[in-house]
C-alpha cells in the first residue's frame, strides 16, 4: 500500500510541475497560429531555437539561428525593444526560450503554434 501511495504521490506532483511550467509559459509568451504569425514576424527578430543541422535542412524565409543550447551564450543578439517570433520543431523548446527571454527583460515575445513542423509557408534550405 507505501508503494502505490509513493508513486500516487510522485505522479501528482509531477502534474502540478506541468500545469505551473503551463502556466509561466502562457503567461510569458504569445501563441500564434500561422496566419498570425506571418502578418507579425516580418516586423520582428524571428528566431529558429532549433539546432543549426535541423536550420540547415530547413527554416522559415528571414530566420535567424539561436538554438536553445547556446542561447546563455548569445541572448543578447536578440534586441529587447523590438517583437520577437519564436519556433522550434514542434512548439516544446520556443516556451521554455520564452521564459529565459523573459526573465532577462524581453517583453514582446511570440511563439508560432505546432511549430516548424506544422508551418507550409516559404521555407529555405540549404541543399
Amino acid at each position: 500500500m507505501d508503494f502505490l501511495y509513493s508513486i500516487l504521490i510522485a505522479l501528482l506532483v509531477v502534474v502540478i510541475f506541468a500545469l505551473i511550467s503551463y502556466f509561466r509559459v502562457k503567461k510569458a509568451v504569445t501563441t500564434l497560429n500561422q496566419e498570425q504569425f506571418i502578418e507579425g514576424y516580418r516586423k520582428a527578430q524571428l528566431i529558429d531555437v532549433r539546432e543549426a543541422k535541423d536550420f540547415a535542412a530547413g527554416h522559415i524565409l528571414g530566420a535567424r539561428n539561436i538554438p536553445q543550447t547556446q542561447l546563455r551564450q548569445r541572448y543578447k543578439e536578440i534586441r529587447a525593444d523590438k517583437p520577437v517570433y519564436l519556433y522550434d520543431q514542434n512548439g516544446a523548446r520556443s516556451g521554455r526560450v520564452a521564459l529565459f527571454l523573459k526573465k532577462k527583460g524581453y517583453n514582446q515575445l511570440f511563439q508560432l503554434q505546432g511549430g516548424f513542423k506544422q508551418w507550409t509557408g516559404k521555407i529555405k534550405s540549404k541543399s
